[in-house]
């Protein structure tokens, strides 16, 4: 304190005097320099002479390695010497913190993320992959895997994953989509009794229309799994074909007597012994009334009064099969 006081009253009087000032600032830097030697240890002042030896030096750790934490003491000077001194091994893409030349204080706290084995599959793809993630969405994200907005993962996002598990990204993809559509366009039929029954005549060609339908689309993985209609336009209505069909028939010499059936090219057809091969015919039952036109493709039936045997198909348009043989009125086709 004397020194201080003595250079405040040298600095005060004499400022003028640059011999002074000099004087009274060595006497000040002599004075700081005494006082930190009295009030602080020697170490603060000659620091840099010296350096601790962290091998020799016990401290207090926390390793926390995945989710397992533990508190120990430890004379290893860096993360890498207590790894080995404690036989911890590290996998390929074990991550550590901090690295291992790291130095080791009273405190300081290494943690070990483990990778876990699992597998992916994503996009028609599976591969195995190693995760130091702790939940599923880290370990999509830690292999560039981004959801969109509808997919599914097979575990919750926050879910913690285990080893060898199978995660599983169902992609799901909606899109409405405007498609062009046909619509058929109907046929009608009108009868001309001045026309052949083998003659038609086109009235008025069809024209398919067009509809536009717009869809609402769903995929799973690619694949179309719903299809749902949000509305229909018609752009272009269908016209209908007409047709005139003629139905006029020359018919021959009428024969009645008794008709069968058998099985044989499974048509319009029949078998006859007085109306020529290739030949058309108009066969009545003559207890309904219904008739049918058949074609002569083989030469029948025998037996007494039988004059036409109907194949299947033809009897089944004028009677029942179980009648087996039936009245009937054949006139041959003139035209």
């Amino acid at each position: 304190m004397i020194f201080l006081t003595i250079y405040a009253k040298m600095a005060f009087m004499k400022r003028k005097r640059s011999v002074w000032r000099l004087f009274s600032l060595s006497l000040f830097l002599l004075a700081l320099f005494f006082m930190g030697r009295h009030f602080f240890p020697e170490q603060w002042f000659f620091s840099s002479q010296k350096t601790l030896d962290f091998s020799q030096t016990t401290k207090d750790i926390t390793l926390a390695d995945n989710d397992f934490f533990f508190t120990t003491t430890t004379q290893a000077a860096t993360v890498g010497d207590f790894l080995q001194e404690n036989h911890i091994l590290l996998g390929d893409v074990d991550n550590l913190l901090p690295e291992k030349s790291a130095l080791l204080y009273t405190g300081s706290r290494i943690i070990i993320q483990r990778a876990i084995p699992i597998e992916l599959r994503v996009d028609g793809k599976t591969f195995k992959t190693n995760s130091t993630a702790k939940t599923v969405a880290g370990a999509l994200q830690e292999n560039e895997i981004a959801l969109g907005r509808l997919d599914v993962v097979s575990q919750p996002l926050y879910a913690h994953f285990g080893s060898g598990d199978i995660l599983v990204v169902t992609r799901i993809n909606v899109e409405e989509k405007v498609i062009a559509e046909d619509i058929p366009y109907k046929t009608l039929h009108k009868e001309d009794a001045k026309l052949g029954w083998r003659e038609e005549k086109i009235e008025q060609p069809g024209k398919t229309g067009i509809r536009e339908v717009k869809y609402k689309i769903t995929y799973k993985n690619n694949k179309e799994i719903s299809r749902v209609v949000l509305e229909k336009n018609i752009t272009q209505t269908p016209i209908d074909a007409i047709i005139t069909k003629g139905t006029y028939m020359k018919l021959g010499k009428s024969a009645s007597g008794q008709g069968t059936w058998y099985s044989f090219q499974g048509g319009l057809f029949a078998a006859s012994t007085s109306i020529p091969r290739g030949s058309f015919a108009k066969v009545t039952n003559t207890a309904t009334g219904k008739s049918v036109v058949v074609q002569i493709n083989d030469y029948g039936p025998q037996g007494k009064g039988r004059i036409i045997d109907l194949d299947r198909v033809a009897f089944t348009q004028i009677a029942s099969i179980g009648a087996g043989v039936i009245g009937v009125k054949v006139e041959p086709i003139l035209n």
